[in-house]
């Protein structure tokens, strides 16, 4: 599926069209390697994750969070998204929306139970795009 673009102030570059889609990739590669260090790292340093009845804040709240997950519940899964809207806000602030979810060891399809949607705001600091604040809620 490819995602809608909108743009509401500034037109984003193709550059910056690629980065701001690439980092739901980086999430799911970081995932798929149970590397909790590379998944905090597409975050702000002060950057925001709010899953259902969870709420973190910086990248140490966010790495220790999926370290304990990947020793735990997140053990041996991998997690699926793919963006359906892109919206930039000016030169430095998007917003992407995907859908997904955890899929469970042998799944290749995300069942009902842990569909998600998502909303990824995003900001370019210093040249790089960095996850500001994640948040999702179950589809269904």
């Amino acid at each position: 599926m490819s995602p809608s673009s909108t743009s509401a102030v500034a037109q984003p570059t193709a550059e910056d069209q690629a980065a701001v889609a690439a980092i739901s990739q980086q999430i799911v590669a970081a995932w798929q390697r149970h590397d909790a260090d590379a998944f905090a790292n597409v975050f702000t340093p002060d950057g925001t994750m709010i899953l259902p009845g969870i709420f973190l804040r910086g990248r140490d709240e966010i790495r220790d969070f999926m370290a304990t997950g990947f020793a735990g519940p997140y053990q041996g899964t991998q997690v699926t998204g793919q963006p359906f809207q892109v919206t930039f806000f000016s030169a430095d602030t998007a917003l992407v929306l995907t859908k997904g979810g955890v899929l469970a060891p042998g799944e290749d399809t995300v069942s009902e139970e842990r569909e998600i949607r998502a909303s990824w705001l995003l900001t370019k600091r210093d040249g790089r795009w960095l996850l500001a604040a994640y948040q999702n809620t179950p589809a269904h």
